[in-house]
C-alpha cells in the first residue's frame, strides 16, 4: 500500500509539473520543461510509469516539451542515435523515452503527427529495436554496463519491453535470426536470452516455412516447442503418453531427433527431458543414448558408466530442467565422466543439505515454469554443475562486474573440475568459502565487500553459489598485493586459479611511473611466448589470464576486463587468431579502430571468441608468461610486427596514458 501511495503521488506531481508546463511564458518554459523531464525521470523505470506516461504522450507532446529540441520534428529522428542517446543519461535519455512513446502513439493510432504516419512509424520503431536487442532482452554489453547507471538500465529496459508487447516484428525477423545465431554458437550455460527471444517469435510472428529467413527462425522455434515428429503439437503430458505407444524402434527415432535438435543449436527441449526420462526407466537403453548425441566415444563412456548416469539423469534431469542434458552430452564425449574425482563429487554433491540462504539464491536465479514439477534448488544446482562440466567455455558473468570470477569457474572446470565440485559442495553447505592467500587464510565471511554491490541473477546455479563469495576473496587479495609498485593481479591470478598459471607477468602499465613504459617490450614477451610463429610452434597449454583495456566503438578508453587467452592458431583462411574466452558473452561487440570480435565463422569452437593476433595483443594491458622461455625467443620477434600492434594501441586507449619508450627488464 505504501508503494501503491508513492507512485500516485508521483502521477498526481507530474500531472501539475505538466499544468505548470502548458501555463508556461516563453521566458519560463524551458525552466517549466526541465522540472517535468525530472518528475518523468523518476516514473519511467517501471512498466506501470511507462504506461501512466503514455497515456500522457498525446498531452505531454501538446505542451510543447519537444520545441526547440532535435526531437521536435518526427521526420528527423535517426533509429542509430538512439543508443548513444540513452547511454548518454537523463536528461537526453529521458526525452528519447518520450520520443519512443510518441511514435508508438503514432503506430497505435492514439497520436497524429503531420511529418509521420502509421506505416513510417511502425517502421522507425522496428529499426530501433533491432539497434537496441541489448536492452529489449535486458542484457546490456560491456561497454553499456559501464557507461550507464541501474537505474537508466531499468528505465530504457522497460521502454522496450512496453513497445515490444505492443507492435508487430516481422520487419526485424533478418536481425533475429543473426542475433539467435550469435547466441547460439557461443553454447552458453545460460540459455534465457535465447529462449527468451525464440518465446517472443512464436508469439509475436507467424512464419511461413516457404521462407528462407523464417523456416531459419522456425528452426530455432522448433527446437524448443516442437524437437521430434512425435512432439507436434502436443503438451507434455500428451507427449508422455504418446511414448507409451511407441515400440523401440519408433523410440529410437524420436531419440535421434531429439539428439539432432539439440546439437544443432546447444539447446535443450522439455521434450527432450520428459524423452529421456522415459527412456532410462523403461531400460531403452541404446534409444537413451541416441538421444545424447553423443558420437562412439560418448557411446562407449556411456556403456561404461550405463548405472551410474541413468541414476543421475533419474535424480537430476526434469522437463524443466533439462539443459544439462546437453551439458551430460559433452561430458562423455570430452571424457571428463571417466574422471572418479567428478564420478564421486556428483554423486556427493547429490546428497548434501544446502544452506537456506544458498538455496534461497538459487530458487531466485530459476524460473519455476511448472509448480508440480516440483524441482529442488539442489537438482538446479546438480543440473548446473553437470552444464559447466559439459561447456567450461559457456561460463558468463549476467549483467556483473564479475569476470574474474567467471574465468575461474571456466578454468576449473577444464583443468581442476574436482576442486571445483569441492568448492561448490563448500559454498553450497556453509554459505561460504576460504582460499589461502601468501600463508593467509582468506574467508568471504569475514572480509569486506568485492566489486558486486547488488548480486544480478541471471547466472546459472553454480554462479549463483560461488561468484559473490569469490568476488569478495577475489578484492580481499588484491587489496593485500596492492602498494607494491607492481599489478597485484602478477600475485592474486596464480593464488585464485591454481598452479598452473605462470609466475611470469607482464604489464603494459608501470605503476611507478605511473605511465605504459617499454611497450615494445611487452609485445615482444607476448609474441615470443604466445605467437607460434616466434615461439617454436608451441601451442597455449592452459589458459592464460589476460587483462584487456574496454573501448568504445571510437576506440576510448571505457575500463578494464577480465578474459582467458585460450589458444593462438591459423583460421580456415590462413590468417593467425587470438581465441580467447569472453565471460561476458557478448557476440556483437566493436572495439573501435575495424577491431570486432567475432564469435564463430573463423574457426572458433563453441565458446570461443577471437581476433587476428595484433588486434588482441593491442588491447591487452597483462598476461602471464614462462620467464625462462621468453628469454631465449624475445629477439626474434621483428619490429614491424610490434609497431603494428602498437600503433593500434596508441591511437585507442594509448591517448589516456603517458608513454615511456625506456627499455626495462622484464
Amino acid at each position: 500500500m505504501v508503494e501503491n501511495g508513492m507512485i500516485q503521488q508521483e502521477n498526481d506531481r507530474l500531472e501539475e509539473v505538466l499544468k505548470e508546463l502548458k501555463e508556461a511564458t516563453k521566458l519560463t518554459k524551458a525552466d517549466k520543461a526541465s522540472k517535468l523531464m525530472g518528475q518523468l525521470d523518476l516514473l519511467v523505470d517501471t512498466q506501470e510509469g511507462i504506461d501512466f506516461v503514455y497515456n500522457k504522450i498525446a498531452e505531454i507532446t501538446e505542451a510543447g516539451v519537444f520545441e526547440g529540441s532535435v526531437w521536435n520534428n518526427t521526420d528527423k529522428l535517426v533509429p542509430a542515435l538512439v543508443n548513444g542517446t540513452y547511454k548518454s543519461g537523463h536528461p537526453g535519455s529521458t526525452i528519447e523515452v518520450l520520443s519512443e512513446l510518441r511514435i508508438l502513439a503514432i503506430v497505435q493510432g492514439d497520436l497524429t503527427d503531420e511529418h509521420m504516419g502509421p506505416k513510417e512509424a511502425s517502421d522507425f520503431l522496428e529499426e530501433v529495436l533491432v539497434a537496441n536487442l541489448e536492452f529489449v532482452f535486458n542484457e546490456p554489453l560491456e561497454e553499456t554496463r559501464l557507461m550507464m547507471s541501474d537505474h537508466e538500465l531499468k528505465k530504457v529496459h522497460s521502454l522496450f519491453n512496453y513497445i515490444s508487447e505492443r507492435i508487430h516484428l516481422d520487419g526485424i525477423k533478418s536481425k533475429l535470426v543473426e542475433e539467435l545465431t550469435l547466441i547460439c554458437e557461443q553454447r552458453p550455460v545460460v540459455t534465457e536470452k535465447q529462449r527468451k527471444i525464440i518465446a517472443l517469435i512464436k508469439e509475436k510472428m507467424d512464419l511461413n516455412p516457404d521462407s528462407p529467413v523464417d523456416a531459419e527462425l522456425l528452426g530455432f522455434q522448433n527446437s524448443i516447442y516442437c524437437p521430434t515428429t512425435g512432439s507436434k503439437d502436443k503438451s507434455l503430458k500428451e507427449y508422455k503418453e504418446y511414448l507409451t505407444g511407441l515400440d523401440e524402434q519408433e523410440l529410437r527415432r524420436e531419440a535421434g531427433e531429439a539428439g539432432n535438435a539439440m546439437l544443432k543449436y546447444g539447446l535443450v527441449s522439455p521434450y527432450h527431458g520428459k524423452l529421456l526420462l522415459y527412456l532410462v526407466k523403461k531400460g531403452y537403453d541404446k534409444a537413451a543414448y541416441i538421444s545424447l548425441g553423443v558420437s562412439a566415444v560418448g557411446e562407449a563412456k556411456w556403456f561404461q558408466y550405463q548405472e551410474y548416469i541413468s541414476k543421475l539423469i533419474l535424480e537430476t534431469v526434469r522437463p524443466y530442467n533439462c539443459q544439462c542434458i546437453y551439458g551430460l552430452s559433452n561430458m562423455l564425449e570430452n571424457g571428463i565422466i571417466s574422471r572418479s574425482a567428478v564420478r564421486s563429487g556428483l554423486s556427493n554433491i547429490r546428497t548434501i543439505t544446502l544452506h537456506p540462504k544458498v538455496e534461497n539464491r538459487i530458487l531466485k536465479s530459476n524460473i519455476e515454469r511448472d509448480p508440480e514439477e516440483k524441482i529442488t534448488a539442489l537438482q538446479y544446482l546438480v543440473g548446473a554443475l553437470i552444464r559447466i562440466l559439459g561447456q567450461p567455455l559457456g561460463v558468463g558473468q549476467g549483467n556483473n562486474p564479475t569476470c574474474q570470477s567467471a574465468r575461474g569457474i571456466s578454468m576449473w572446470s577444464q583443468y581442476a573440475p574436482g576442486k571445483l565440485i569441492n568448492m561448490v559442495m563448500t559454498a553450497a553447505t556453509h554459505n561460504d568459502l576460504t582460499f589461502r592467500f601468501e600463508g593467509q587464510e582468506i574467508t568471504a565471511s569475514l572480509v569486506g565487500t568485492g566489486l558486486v554491490q547488488k548480486l544480478d541473477y541471471n547466472l546459472d546455479s553454480v554462479s549463483v553459489v560461488l561468484v559473490g563469495m569469490l568476488d569478495k576473496i577475489y578484492n580481499e587479495m588484491m587489496l593485500r598485493a596492492s602498494g607494491r609498485l607492481e599489478d597485484p593481479h602478477k600475485w592474486v591470478n596464480p593464488a585464485l586459479y591454481g598452479q598452473w598459471i605462470q609466475i611470469g607477468f607482464a604489464s603494459a602499465y608501470d605503476y611507478k611511473y605511473n605511465a605504459i613504459v617499454d611497450f615494445n617490450g611487452f609485445v615482444k614477451i607476448f609474441y615470443a611466448t604466445s605467437h607460434p610463429e616466434y615461439n617454436g610452434n608451441h601451442q597455449v597449454m592452459y589458459p592464460n589470464p589476460v587483462g584487456i583495456f574496454v573501448t568504445t566503438s571510437t576506440g576510448k578508453m571505457l575500463g578494464f576486463h577480465a578474459v582467458s587467452l585460450l589458444r593462438v592458431d591459423q583460421d580456415p583462411e590462413g590468417e593467425m587468431r587470438a581465441y580467447f574466452l569472453n565471460p561476458n558473452n557478448e557476440g556483437r561487440q566493436d572495439w573501435g579502430q575495424g577491431i570486432r570480435p567475432s564469435v564463430y565463422g573463423n574457426g572458433e569452437l563453441h565458446g570461443e571468441s577471437s581476433l587476428p593476433v595484433h588486434q588482441f595483443a593491442a588491447r591487452m594491458y597483462a598476461f602471464h608468461y614462462n620467464v625462462l622461455e621468453a628469454e631465449n625467443r624475445v629477439n626474434d620477434v621483428p619490429e614491424e610486427a610490434v609497431e603494428e600492434v602498437k600503433q593500434l594501441a596508441r591511437e585507442s586507449w594509448g591517448q589516456s596514458y603517458n608513454w615511456i619508450e625506456t627499455n626495462k627488464k622484464w
